[in-house]
């Protein structure tokens, strides 16, 4: 799938005057957009075959900071560029952005022109080549939770992001009225991310005063993937034009629910036509192939969940009785646990990954998933049976780990995703972790002195 927004009709809008601005976005390890903004012609002549940027951006932490103790960029090797390719079938009008298109990019290495192993982009797609071998291709779909504060982004940081006001006083899962007086915003939201190509489904209330969810039709993982970064910058920036403020935060504060992003699964023919998953005579409806799948998703689980949750903040949202998972298994259309089968009796079935907070990158997110059920296909994994009941409760179960510490571990010990993604991707996301959590190590909570001053 691509945009049907092409290089030549951005030509003609610029010819015109209907497009003065160009983004030229690559994807940063914590999944934001980072890049510049071209005037239009410059673009169009030649700056669509690629640019530069410099090499710490695949590097920083989530203040921007430059981090030690990365083998691939350094004080001592001089922070060098990177060389950005723009994709052209993700080039796009941004209807909220007078005058501007978006084109996401590629990083490539300055010298050898070679994918940035570690790049998110790069990781995901070294996934599908592994599927497309095997005459396969992954259908997914992120759903997206986040809260919306009836204030302004400056007014909230000069709070010290205290006291900060909801744009609503009650719990509006799925509440018509309440959703009402939030249109404003998130009807804009809606119909810009429909006039960037990205298919809106639906927006709805969720389950806590001021949450939203935004939903969009699936597609292939890389699409998909594009989408999801283009959602939250987008959300972000239509709110912010709006007076409003969102933030997609795991867990913004101890007595408001969490916020995930589930990620839709299934697997595919190469030509998109035939679902792979989907047996109406199964048990089920699960294929044997299916099973693998899930199987390997499973067996692996502790040693994905970095990539699914990748910051200290992530693993306060694993709370029983919040409707975000605190175990590792599957069950039949049971929100309780970690993995939910759903569509059972149609071709739409699929495992929904529940684990995931609104904080993922879902480049790393997409792939780690895809590898952990390739491994089970390839091994012929065996499924254990879907768990019934309470998930909460369950004891004796494979739990998601408790902590990033703990995931970290998992996360460098895998020897499945080392084979997966490579050593040195493993390397330097470890790093990444490992340095989220030294900072939050040192550092002195609120919490910490009112309970002892």
């Amino acid at each position: 799938m691509s945009t049907s927004y092409t290089l030549d009709d951005l030509r003609q809008d610029v010819a015109e005057g209907r497009i003065d601005t160009v983004l030229a976005c690559q994807v940063d390890m914590q999944g934001r957009l980072m890049g510049k903004r071209f005037q239009a012609e410059f673009f169009v002549e030649s700056a669509w075959k690629e640019t530069h940027s410099c090499n710490y951006l695949q590097a920083t932490d989530i203040e921007m900071e430059t981090v030690s103790g990365y083998k691939s960029t350094s004080w001592e090797k001089g922070y060098g560029d990177y060389t950005m390719k723009p994709d052209l079938s993700t080039l796009r009008r941004i209807p909220w952005l007078e005058g501007t298109a978006l084109v996401l990019c590629d990083v490539l290495d300055h010298h050898t022109h070679e994918e940035v192993a570690h790049s998110p982009r790069a990781i995901l797609k070294k996934q599908i080549k592994r599927l497309e071998a095997l005459g396969m291709k992954a259908y997914m779909a992120s759903e997206l939770e986040f809260f919306l504060f009836d204030q302004t982004y400056d007014s909230a940081r000069e709070s010290g992001y205290r006291n900060l006001n909801l744009v609503s006083g009650y719990n509006e899962d799925y509440h018509i009225f309440q959703t009402t007086k939030e249109e404003d915003v998130m009807r804009a939201i809606r119909k810009g991310l429909q006039g960037a190509e990205i298919p809106v489904e639906n927006s709805k209330g969720e389950a806590s005063a001021g949450q939203e969810e935004i939903n969009v039709r699936y597609a292939d993982a890389l699409d998909m993937a594009d989408r999801h970064v283009i959602i939250k910058n987008g959300c972000k920036e239509i709110a912010w034009a709006k007076g409003k403020a969102i933030t997609f935060l795991a867990k913004w504060n101890y007595s408001a629910a969490g916020s995930s992003s589930h990620i839709h699964q299934s697997l595919w023919s190469a030509d998109g036509k035939t679902p792979l998953f989907f047996d109406k005579e199964a048990e089920h409806g699960m294929t044997p192939l299916m099973k693998h799948y899930v199987a390997g998703l499973l067996n692996h689980a502790s040693e994905i969940t970095y990539f699914l949750a990748p910051y200290i903040n992530s693993y306060k949202r694993f709370v029983a009785g919040t409707f975000a998972p605190t175990k590792a298994i599957w069950s039949t259309d049971n929100r309780t646990a970690g993995y939910r089968l759903c569509g059972t009796e149609t071709k739409s079935i699929r495992i929904e990954c529940r684990v995931g907070g609104s904080d993922l990158n879902p480049y790393l997110a997409f792939a780690a998933l895809i590898a952990a059920g390739l491994d089970g296909i390839e091994n012929k994994l065996e499924l254990e049976a879907p768990f019934v009941g309470d998930a909460y409760g369950a004891r004796e179960v494979r739990e998601i780990p408790r902590t990033l510490r703990d995931a970290a571990v998992a996360l460098s010990g895998s020897k499945m995703l080392r084979a997966a993604f490579g050593d040195e991707v493993i390397d330097h996301y470890t790093r990444a972790a490992e340095w989220e959590q030294e900072e939050y190590d040192r550092r002195i909570t609120d919490w910490e002195v009112a309970r002892g001053f």
